[in-house]
Formats: C-alpha cells, structure tokens, sequence
C-alpha cells in the first residue's frame, strides 16, 4: 500500500480519483480511520483521529490518500508539496477559514508534514504540484510504481521565497 500524503489543498484527494478512474483501489484515510474505530471524538464539528489507532491499521489497497495517511504501515509515501502563496489562493477557493487557511500553509512552509512521513518510513517520495495538472501528477505517481525516484529534500519552500517572505507572513 502506498500513503499519498500532504498538507490540504496539495491535490491528493483529485489524485486519487484519477487514479480510481485508472483502475487502482484507492482508500480515504477518513474512510479507514471510521471503519477501524479510530475516531475519538469531535471537535466543532470535526473529527478527530487516534493516530495510534490509525498506525495499527492494516489495509488491503492500491493507495491511501489524506493528510494522515502517512501514519498507515504503508510500504511507499508520497507527499504532495505546493507552493504556499498558491496552497493559499486554493485554501481560500474553498472557503477555508483565515485560521486554518493560516495554520496549513504555515505546515506547507516549514515542511511539517514531510518530516513526519520521513520520521515514520524510509521509502517517502515528494511531489511538487504547484505547476502541474492532477493528471501530470498521476502519471508521476505512477512513475513511482514502477520504481523512478522523486527523493524529498528538494523543495524548499523558505529558500525560494525568502525575497518575499515578509509578503507572505504579513498575508497569513
């Protein structure tokens, strides 16, 4: 099973229908984490994971998609990565609060979700989506399947906007 990871709004949930479309079992992490009695409780109308529940969970799947996926026994993990003023235009696209809008990009930046994924499984992949269609993101992943490299440590969202870092932190 292979954990499609990232922060919201970095296109893994589109992914995964096209991916659906091309024949692959494709599972929800929320999906799973419901089935397997892994929610604990509701927050303001959100659902909260037991991750430590979560990590137990043994799933038959082609691939998992969610920003928690990465906490599965997955074999592979791809973490999807978008440029942060553009995860910011998406988040708000979607009608987002200012606070979680904030809260995400602000992960995207420093990389939060990567570094758990790299913590957690030796075989994590990164993806950058900024300029690609979900279909071009597809196809990599699929690339991926058949054994090409994408190895994180490329994208560093802080060095390359460190000329307009104060825009973005002034924004947020």
């Amino acid at each position: 099973m292979i954990a499609i990871t990232g922060t919201p709004g970095t296109g893994k949930s589109t992914v995964a229908e096209i991916l659906r479309k091309r024949g692959y079992v494709v599972l929800s992490v929320n999906e799973i984490a419901e089935k397997f009695g892994c929610i604990e409780e509701e927050e303001d109308g959100v659902k909260i994971v037991d991750l430590e529940c979560l990590e137990k969970v043994e799933v038959d799947a082609d691939f998992v998609e969610g920003h928690l996926s990465h906490h599965l026994n997955a074999k592979t993990v791809i973490v999807l990565r978008c440029r942060p003023d553009v995860l910011y235009e998406r988040l708000v696209k979607k009608g987002w609060s200012e606070e979680k809008i904030r809260e995400n990009v602000e992960a995207e930046l420093i990389d939060y979700i990567l570094v758990e994924a790299l913590e957690k499984h030796d075989d994590v992949h990164e993806i950058d989506t900024t300029n690609l269609t979900p279909e071009e993101v597809a196809d990599k992943i699929e690339e991926i399947l058949r054994g090409k490299k994408y190895p994180p440590g490329k994208i560093d969202w802080i060095s390359e906007l460190s000329d307009s870092i104060d825009k973005y932190i002034r924004k947020l």
